[in-house]
């Protein structure tokens, strides 16, 4: 199984994207089934920064995708990243 870490908000629209495509499903489709209107899905994709934390994990399990949390390989804490809080 393959990691794809995410550490921007930037990252993680392509991603979802990624996934919905290589499940072989529309924007129109994945709204469908998860009661939205395929706008919503496109924002979504568009700007993952907004969307909130259970529609997020509402698409991800749609998708077949788990969220994962563990620490960096390096142990820093702050890896050069300059998002903060």
């Amino acid at each position: 199984m393959t990691d794809y870490p995410v550490r921007t908000p930037q990252q993680l629209h392509v991603m979802l994207q990624a996934f919905r495509k290589s499940a072989g499903l529309t924007q129109a489709e994945v709204a469908a089934r998860l009661g939205v209107t395929q706008q919503t899905i496109s924002a979504l994709e568009r700007n993952a920064a907004q969307v909130s934390a259970g529609r997020l994990l509402k698409l991800l399990n749609m998708l077949g995708v788990e969220l994962v949390l563990r620490p960096r390989k390096s142990g820093a804490a702050n890896d050069g990243d300059k998002e903060t809080w």
